[in-house]
């Protein structure tokens, strides 16, 4: 997808009422545009080389090939382009094996509509914080990488799932909202007395925001000419 371009998306599917029916779907959710229809290996390959589009929803089985074959072929030619597998494979090894070959989700048939219009609009988020960091900067942060790979959308779910050990979401939100009160910055000891926690408590939640680059942190000089740390949101 080029700048605000729908996303474009290829349906390879040998089974032509499937294939009209994911059409149909698409047709219902904005910002999405079918390109075309593959029923075979020649035809997704020929479709592949000349739309070139953003996404493919691909199934596994086909008469004259497997889906993930032709993913993996896609893959090493690296074509710049995302897939969604929409199949009946059930079987451990196809799941295993789709995943690491990167697709973006999985979909068992019979496809409901609603999991399918989740499916796409967790990818059109994610294709537009790809571009979207594309355009600002080549270089991004850790807590930006980590939301590509979990896929977040909200920036919300994921960072409180995956919090490391010793971090409970409750008392971060408790932190958070402290510092948001002030504009000049709070030292551990400040927001250990606001949260009621203890100053070591304090300055792990407060290190932990510092990494994930929610927070900036100072060296400042305290009443007694001691030098500590000065937090404050970003």
């Amino acid at each position: 997808m080029k700048g605000n371009k729908d996303i474009e998306v290829l349906i390879v599917e040998d089974d032509l009422r499937i294939a009209e029916i994911q059409k149909r779907f698409l047709d219902l959710i904005e910002g999405f545009q079918p390109v075309g229809i593959a029923v075979s290996y020649v035809e997704a390959k020929t479709l592949i080389e000349v739309l070139q589009p953003d996404l493919i929803l691909l199934d596994v089985y086909f008469p004259d090939m497997n889906g993930l074959d032709l993913l993996k072929e896609t893959k090493l030619q690296t074509k710049q382009m995302d897939v969604i597998m929409i199949t009946a494979a059930k079987e451990i090894d196809k799941v295993q094996a789709a995943i690491r070959l990167g697709v973006f989700d999985y979909i068992i048939k019979p496809v409901i509509f609603e999991r399918f219009k989740q499916s796409l609009q967790r990818y059109q988020e994610y294709h537009a914080k790809f571009l979207k960091l594309a355009k600002e900067d080549s270089y991004i942060s850790q807590q930006e990488v980590d939301k590509l790979f979990w896929k977040e959308t909200d920036g919300t779910t994921n960072e409180k799932a995956y919090l490391p050990k010793g971090i409970d979401p409750l008392t971060l939100e408790k932190v958070i909202e402290v510092l948001g009160k002030v504009t000049t910055g709070l030292t551990a000891e400040t927001v250990a007395k606001e949260v009621g926690v203890s100053r070591t408590t304090a300055r792990r939640y407060l290190e932990h925001l510092v990494s994930i680059e929610k927070i900036d942190a100072d060296l400042s000089y305290g009443t007694v000419g001691r030098p500590e740390r000065v937090y404050l949101l970003q």
